[in-house]
This record gives C-alpha cells, structure tokens and sequence, in this order.
C-alpha cells in the first residue's frame, strides 16, 4: 500500500478533533482555471456554519482592512468555527481572545446587556471590531494593510509597529500566509460560473470526514470505524459520486489529465513525493478545495484535516471529472 505522507509543522493551529464541520465553497470553479477570491465582499453559499453565516457576513464588512470571507478564514484559524476552544494560552471562544484583549476590545455585539466571550455572537462582532481598530494603529506602516493587521491579531500592533510590517516570526508569517490563502475558499465566485456536480460531491464527502482518525489501508468500512488512509479518502469521496479510482496513491495519478499548478480547481487530486521525477514514488494524495489547501488523511495519529499543498514535496494533479478535464487548455 501506498506510504501516506507524513506532514511535519504545516498542519492548522485548530483543535485535533473539529467540533464544527467546516462546510468550504464546492463546486464553486472559475473554467478559466482558479478559485476567484481576493476583495470578495460575500460568502460562499455553505462556506460557513449556518448559526454564523449572517454574523460573518455582516461584521466582515465593517471597514476596508476585512472582508466576510477573510473574517470566516480568520476564524476558522483560531477556533475551526469552535465556540468552545481554549488554547494552552487561555486564549478563548472563536475568536480566540486572550482574557485581557477581551475586556479592552470585547463587545456586546448582540445588545443583550453582557459581553460574553464564549458567545459567538459577541465575539464575531467583537473580532471584526478589534480587526478594524487594528488596522486603525497600524494605518501609517508601510505594506499591505490587512497583511499588517492580521499580524497584529497574531502578534500584537507594537510589533508591527517596530518591524515595519509582518514581524520576523515564523508563527506570525504564517498566520498571515494561512489566513489569505484559506480566504479564497470562503469567497463568493466571481464572473462567470461552471461548476462540477462530481467534484463538489467529492468535496462535500471529505468535508464530513473532517476529524476522523486517520487508519493505514482504511476504507472507510464500519469495521474500521468509518476511517481512511490518504488514498482511501479520495477513492470513497469519488466513488460516491460514481467515479471508480484506483487504491492506491500513485496508481490515483494516472487517473485523468494533469491540470498545472494555475490550473488548479476544487476536486483535483493532489499528489506529493520524495522524487519529483518519479510517478511511482508518489506516496500522498488530497483533493484540492481551493485557495492553495487540500482535505487529506495525513498519517497516523492525526485526522483528516485542511493542510497547504505548496510544500517541497508537491509533484501534481489530476483531474478525474469528465467535465472538469474539458476545461483544461488543449495542448497543441
């Protein structure tokens, strides 16, 4: 069987087991190639939990620094949607406030007398607040003004503040780095729009398969307890949309048309190697849901998660929807 990649420091700062499910945009592709994202002002239909959907969409408004489907990737950094998470530096809620920022910032967004942080309905009105003030302190400093702000969440504006802009912290940079990739995924499409049933059906299974324990060699069956290895995972999201893929890894690859990195869309396969000239030597596969990161069964002990497949070990893609392969540019 097909080795599953082992991912080392790329994986999300978010709980190991989600407590809400995050329903990302599917079938959402531009069939020019690339998720649209960036400026978006709207939420992709089901990218958020419906209890907050109407909360994201109206506070990531508030001022120019944020969007909704900034605000929703934010949230999904710190908490995975959790209203209920804690981190080991009592940072609370879904917005993942520290004690002492909440009762300079909090707010009692829904009006009914209290602040209360654990209240998503405070602390998503609370976290787009802080977002903007934010961005008010560090308005002068040079670069990108929402990348300086989102530092400031992570690291605090006196740091941005000293740097001149992202400070040189690798939790930092990649806080920044994770949250606009992932906004692409939450961004309503723009344009025109053709969209797979077969890979969005393909995507939404992964999506429910969101915290299940990874299991080598697992198909998913109740003797298993429901869990997949990588290869597993992408075998059972397709077959239940009717498209029959091979078991393993690398026999996955050659399944369809090898879209290039731009040519990306939701449902891909995406595959990773220790020898980039090698097919053979694939041993990880995901399926692409856009904004550079896949849903995939990354190795023991871990769950299916989110994870960036712009690592030093991506080796490519394939396509396996017939309508999907279409759109890819004939070559000549």
């Amino acid at each position: 069987m097909t080795v599953c990649k082992v991912w080392v420091g790329a994986a999300f700062a978010v709980s190991s087991v989600l407590a809400f499910t995050l329903l990302l945009v599917v079938g959402v592709y531009v069939i020019a190639g690339s998720v649209v994202g960036g400026g978006a002002k709207a939420l992709a239909k089901g990218s958020v939990p419906a209890a907050y959907q109407a909360l994201v969409q109206r506070w990531g408004n508030l001022c120019p620094a944020i969007n909704p489907a900034l605000l929703a990737a934010q949230l999904y950094q710190e908490s995975g949607f959790n209203p209920k998470a804690q981190s080991h530096a009592a940072a609370q809620g879904i917005a993942q406030f520290i004690p002492g920022t909440w009762a300079t910032h909090g707010i009692d967004g829904d009006g009914d007398g209290d602040r209360d942080v654990w209240d998503p309905k405070d602390a998503i009105p609370s976290a787009a607040t802080y977002d903007c003030t934010l961005a008010g302190y560090v308005k002068d400093v040079g670069g990108n003004l929402t990348e300086n702000m989102l530092a400031s969440y992570n690291a605090g504006a006196y740091a941005v503040i000293k740097y001149g802009g992202v400070p040189p912290y690798k939790e930092t940079q990649n806080y920044v780095k994770r949250i606009q990739a992932l906004e692409k995924s939450f961004a309503a499409p723009v344009g025109r729009v053709d969209p797979s049933k077969q890979a969005a059906g393909a995507i939404a299974f992964a999506q429910k398969k969101l915290g299940t324990l990874y299991l080598w060699g697992g198909n998913g069956t109740p003797e298993q307890g429901g869990r997949f290895d990588c290869s597993g995972l992408t075998k059972a999201a397709y077959e239940s949309v009717g498209i029959t893929l091979p078991r393993v890894a690398n026999d996955q690859y050659n399944a369809g048309p090898h879209p290039k990195r731009d040519e990306l869309l939701p449902g891909d396969l995406v595959f990773f190697s220790d020898d980039l000239t090698n097919s053979r030597a694939i041993r990880h596969v995901g399926i692409y849901v856009g904004g550079g990161y896949m849903i995939d069964a990354p190795r023991t002990g871990a769950v299916i998660r989110f994870d960036p497949i712009d690592t030093p070990d991506y080796f490519g893609a394939t396509r396996v929807t017939e309508d999907g392969a279409k759109a890819l540019p004939t070559t000549v």
